[in-house]
Formats: structure tokens, C-alpha cells, sequence
């Protein structure tokens, strides 16, 4: 939309300015035919309205034949001006979208994503660091150094900017592991490790091992690539090892154990030291590979969890995969993976073949953080704040949801594990707690079995929400209990 346009849109009334907003992208292909329109309640938060506007508005495109109300969809985009005129009609987009290999996310963990940007709501299940300890000033001091130093730059070695791995190198030895630059790849965040992985280790029908729940459950990545996942039960001291067996049966070449012993992902637990030494013997005895994700390790707020998995390792049995998302910031999206040279050799090969390489700009600022000392004293000042949250989130559930609720008093991470003590269906939780602008992330995303869970998160909320939000929970909980 020219200038002038958008500013004569502007002075509409509110209705006509959310009906030429739709009409602009049916007009120029953003919302093709076959195209959901967003719901009422996210045109409602964007244009600042009362739903009641929205729905005049979108009375008014109906009767203009452009969208039209279909069971379980929504409104849909049916027509636009051009097309009637078209000799030939557009490609079905949709028919491209459903073919695709890539399996979708779970209807909530889209709702999830989509509200997560929205400022209104309370986060209650948000795994990312408050703004508020983002450290501002002194990323600005780092970039300031980078950039006094900066000489021009390219693509990096397909491993990752060599100083930076360096720097990872003597980072990991303070926790016991070994690894020399050469075995180190720089990636784009934890995530990008996995999607490596499972391009360049696993084959189809290969099985991935995994805690039961877990973050994993809430993606397709594995699935999309033709593996399935078999879950292992837990304790309070994290995976049952003696599970392994029947999962794995007969030393089956191709599977790999996928596991978080430090601070679970969504279950909070921290794997204990005799845990840790059973599981790596299980493990080298079936011959079973082992991905650690060891991103909540730094954010211990007792005593240092035990050593990783990888520390422990003297035959390359373990990938070790580590970030910067939940100490630093997401917004570098750097990560990396911890392995045999051979196997480093494949994933960057790989990842030269997907995006050539993380961002160079991002690998010199995190090699800064990481060489100056800086990153460990943040890591440090993120402990105490993390603490402080967690005794409003404890303080506010002993309080409001005593009785109603159950849970685990976690000793580091972001995360608290409710189970709620009445059944409730987690899907109307969930949608019951958006209509009052808390933002929640129900079990069974992490798996069905963890029907009747919601894992809290204490990192992102302030602390007059994270009290405001779990005593509007416990209202809605009760309500659903009646």
C-alpha cells in the first residue's frame, strides 16, 4: 500500500479500516483463495477493537461474496476480484501446503506460537528470559567491540568462525568435557542441531528414544523425516535406563536416545549423578547413540548440576548440543554440537548445504561474550533473577492453587510441572485462559499422557503477572472443577 493510501485508510472508521486491510491482502495474493483469515480475536488485538467491530466487518466481506464462515475453519478467503475475470484460475495453494512432507505443528503449539509476540497476554508458559534481564548495555558494549574490530567477512568454514569455537572449547572444559575446536560445529540454535541430525545421522524407520514427556512431542521434526519416537518413563531423578531394552530391542542399529538431564523440558527434573553414570552404561552397552540437549545447564539456582553425559564420554558415544537462547538471548541463534570429527565432518556438511553457515556477525559477538568473561557473570546475575521468580511463581501457587494443583519445587531452569488435581480437559484450560489473557502450555503437547499437566514457566512474566496470572488460573481451574 502506497503512502498516501495507507494514510487515508487511517482516518476510516475502524470497521473500514479492517475491511481494506483484508481486501489489500486478497488483492495482492498474501491470502489466497482457500486462505483462513485470522480470527476475531487477533483482528480484535491488532486494529484495538471490541470483537463486535470485527464481526461488522467481516459481515460486510461476506456480503461482498470475498470470504464465507465455514465449520471448523473459520472465515475463509472464496473469491477476490480478478479471479471471475482470469481465463485460467490460480494454483491451489492449499493443495501445496497439505502435500507438503513436513507435517504441521499441533493446532495449540500454532496458537502458541502466533500469541506469544502478542504483549497483551500474560506468558505463563514462555521458555525465554524476561527483557528486563536481558543484558542491554552490556550487549551494546560487546557489539561496540566487535565492531571496532571488524575487517570484512564472508561465509565462515563450514564448522563455524574459528574463535568462537575456540572459545566454546575452553567454555565446556570448566564443566568436564574435553573437545578440541575441530569437534565443535557452530549452529543457528538448538533446534538447527536436531533438524542436522535427523537429516544427516538417522534414516527412515530408525527410532528416536526420548523421555516421556517431552519438548520433542511438540514437534514433528523426527516424524516429518520418517522416524518415530518411543517414550521412556521418568522419575524424580530423571529417565528410567532400565526402559532403554525393550524400547530398543536387540541393539537395532540407526536409533539414538534423545535426552535433557539438566532441568527437563517441560518436567523441570534434573537427572542425578547415578542416573547419569547407569544411563551411559545402558547406553554403550546397546551400542545406542546419545543426543544430550544441555541448554538449561548454566541456570542451576542451588548447586551445579552433575557433570554432563559427554563429560563422561571416552568412546564419542554422546553429541553434545548446547545454546545461547535461554542464558543470552534467541536472537543471536547460535548453538552447537559436541561430537566425533567424523560426525561434525557430516553435520556441517549439511549445514553448508542448508543456509552456508550461521551468521557471522552473531559468532564474532558470541565469541566475545564467551572469551572476555563476560557471558560467565551474566550467567551468574540470570541465576539470581531466575530465583527471585521462582519464589513468586512457588509463593502464588501455595497460595492460590494449594488443593486444586500438584507440583515439584524445580532447582534450576524455567519451568514448573503442574498436575492438576480435578479432571479437566487441558484444550478448554487452555482456550478458557487466552479469552483472559493467559497464555498457557498444556501437557499433552509434550505428550497425550500428560493430559491433566500445564508446565509453568517463571523466566518471562514480571512478578505482578506471574502472581495475577496463576491466581486467574486457579479461578478458572476452580470453575472447571465445579
Amino acid at each position: 500500500m502506497d503512502q498516501s493510501k495507507e494514510t487515508a485508510v487511517k482516518t476510516l472508521p475502524k470497521y473500514r479500516q479492517i475491511i481494506e486491510f483484508i481486501k489489500e491482502k486478497i488483492a495482492n495474493g498474501e491470502w489466497p483463495i482457500g486462505s483462513r483469515i485470522p480470527s476475531q480475536r487477533t483482528l480484535a488485538a491488532q486494529f484495538h477493537v471490541n470483537r463486535s467491530t470485527v464481526i461488522a466487518a467481516l459481515e460486510e466481506l461476506t456480503a461482498d461474496g470475498l470470504i464465507e464462515g465455514r465449520m471448523g475453519m473459520g472465515n475463509v478467503v472464496v473469491n477476490n476480484t480478478w479471479t471471475l475475470l482470469a481465463t485460467n484460475p490460480p494454483p491451489d495453494w492449499n493443495e501445496y501446503v497439505r502435500a507438503g512432507t513436513h507435517k504441521p505443528s499441533q493446532a495449540a503449539v500454532q496458537e502458541i506460537n502466533r500469541d506469544e509476540s502478542d504483549a497483551s497476554f500474560i506468558q505463563l508458559g514462555k521458555g525465554e528470559l524476561a527483557a528486563d534481564i536481558f543484558p542491554l548495555e552490556k550487549m551494546k558494549e560487546v557489539l561496540q567491540r566487535v565492531t571496532q574490530r571488524l575487517e570484512t567477512f564472508g561465509y565462515e568454514e563450514p564448522r563455524g568462525f574459528l574463535p568462537l569455537r575456540q572459545a566454546l572449547s575452553d567454555y565446556v572444559k570448566t564443566f568436564g568435557i574435553e573437545a578440541s575446536p575441530s569437534s565443535i560445529l557452530v549452529v543457528s540454535g538448538g533446534l538447527q542441531a536436531l533438524q542436522l541430525i535427523s537429516a544427516g545421522l538417522l534414516h527412515r524407520g530408525s527410532t528416536v528414544l526420548l523421555e516421556r514427556p517431552s519438548y520433542l512431542y511438540s514437534l514433528h521434526l523426527f516424524q516429518s523425516a520418517g522416524m518415530r519416537l518411543a517414550g521412556l518413563p521418568m522419575d524424580e531423578q530423571g529417565l528410567l535406563p532400565r526402559a532403554i531394552a525393550a524400547a530398543h530391542g536387540r541393539q537395532k542399529q540407526g536409533d539414538m536416545l534423545y535426552t535433557i538431564p539438566c532441568f527437563h523440558n517441560p518436567t523441570g527434573v534434573l537427572m542425578s549423578e547415578r542416573r547419569r553414570q547407569e544411563l551411559l552404561q545402558v547406553c554403550e552397552e546397546a551400542r545406542l547413540p546419545i543426543m544430550e540437549d544441555d541448554i538449561y545447564r548454566e541456570l542451576w539456582l542451588e548447586e551445579p548440576p552433575p557433570l554432563p553425559l559427554k563429560a563422561r564420554d571416552k568412546h564419542g558415544h554422546v553429541l553434545y548440543l548446547g545454546s545461547l537462547s535461554k542464558t543470552l538471548t534467541p536472537g543471536l541463534r547460535i548453538g552447537w554440537v559436541i561430537g566425533p570429527e567424523p560426525v561434525i565432518d557430516r553435520l556441517s556438511d549439511i549445514k553448508m548445504q542448508t543456509d552456508y553457515g550461521s551468521s557471522s556477525l552473531s559468532q564474532r559477538v558470541a565469541a566475545e561474550w564467551l572469551s572476555s568473561g563476560l557471558y560467565s557473570q551474566h550467567v551468574q546475575n540470570v541465576r539470581g533473577e531466575l530465583k527471585v521468580r521462582r519464589a513468586v511463581a512457588l509463593n502464588a501457587l501455595e497460595r492460590y492453587m494449594n488443593g486444586l494443583a500438584a507440583w515439584d519445587i524445580p532447582q534450576g531452569g524455567f519451568f514448573i510441572w503442574l498436575k492438576i488435581k480435578a479432571k479437566v480437559p487441558m484444550l478448554e484450560l487452555f482456550k478458557k485462559a487466552a479469552r483472559q489473557g493467559i497464555l498457557l502450555n498444556p501437557g499433552n503437547i509434550y505428550a497425550q499422557e500428560t493430559d491433566g499437566h500445564v508446565r509453568l514457566s517463571y523466566a518471562y512474566a514480571s512478578l505482578p503477572e506471574l502472581e495475577r496470572g496463576i491466581r486467574l488460573l486457579s479461578r478458572i481451574v476452580e470453575e472447571m472443577s465445579r
